[in-house]
């Protein structure tokens, strides 16, 4: 099943807590959590004090993103703040199989990205560590940006690997995706699409039905 994981980054951080229930009450199948710490990325975005917040809402599916450098230093925290998957970046981790694992030790999911730029090898050795591969389909940091078209390669990559070993590694997208452009990824492999202002911008539970209606055919 495909699933859909709407980046509360494109929310309206004045309601926050309503937009999130409303994306849960339209049928989301994730929450995708943007982290940024300001080093990583050149932005800055939320933190645990935010996701403990908003976890009282909702029962969805956590899927916290941390793009912030060394983040084997606050895994602990994050899931105490109701994370159930924490993806990190295979650019930001000194030791990644280390992070992995202890992300694993909390009795979480565990997620790691790669950037447009940073070639796919450097994540293939650990495709069969996770439970799922994020690549990012726009640099990370800010929303808003156009899909770059390169980085499918990188899906089918993936895909290819995830099928000839039979594992159970899901592969999600994250930037530039919209229900015009959601079968490309979707038709390389990927089974978890985030999408930030292409759910948030206009009818809210209209987007995400069209983008539930896209997924059919590939399921």
């Amino acid at each position: 099943m495909i699933k859909l994981a709407p980046s509360i980054l494109s929310a309206d951080f004045a309601k926050l807590g309503e937009d999130v229930v409303r994306i849960d009450k339209a049928g989301c199948d994730w929450i995708h959590i943007d982290v940024m710490d300001g080093m990583f990325v050149p932005n800055i975005s939320f933190g645990m004090p935010v996701i403990k917040a908003i976890r009282g809402l909702t029962n969805k599916f956590f899927d916290v993103h941390l793009m912030i450098e060394e983040p084997i230093r606050y895994l602990q925290q994050f899931k105490e703040a109701g994370a159930d998957m924490v993806t990190v970046h295979v650019e930001a981790c000194e030791d990644v199989e280390k992070t992995i694992d202890e992300i694993h030790k909390l009795g979480i999911k565990a997620g790691l990205a790669c950037n447009p730029e940073t070639p796919v090898d450097d994540i293939v050795p650990y495709i069969n560590k996770v439970d799922m591969i994020l690549i990012m389909t726009v640099h990370p940091g800010f929303g808003g940006q156009s899909y770059i078209d390169e980085c499918t390669e990188k899906v089918e990559i993936v895909n290819a690997i995830v099928n000839e070993y039979r594992l159970d590694t899901l592969i999600q997208v994250d930037g530039g995706v919209n229900t015009e452009n959601v079968c490309i990824p979707l038709d390389a492999g990927a089974n978890v699409i985030v999408a930030g202002s292409a759910v948030y911008k206009g009818d809210v539970e209209k987007n995400i039905e069209v983008f539930k209606n896209k997924f059919i055919s590939f399921e």
